[in-house]
């Protein structure tokens, strides 16, 4: 699933992948992974991500969280 919300809130605060990598200090290229949705976003860097942009996780849209059985 691709989270266009993220790479929105990226692009409306003018920072650059590389950027905002640095200050949730991951790789550009796990960022990247996230944006694209060719890897899921584990739990904690959505806390993050709503964290740093002051909004809730709700607002990244719809996702599933995995279910432990």
């Amino acid at each position: 699933m691709k989270f266009q919300r993220i790479q929105d809130l990226r692009t409306d605060a003018d920072l650059s992948q590389r950027e905002l990598s640095e200050i949730l200090h991951i790789s550009q290229r796990s960022y990247s992974h996230y944006e694209t949705g060719s890897r899921n976003i584990p739990i904690e860097m959505l806390i993050r991500l709503a964290n740093y942009y002051d909004t809730s996780i709700d607002s990244f849209g719809t996702f599933r969280l995995p279910c432990s059985a």
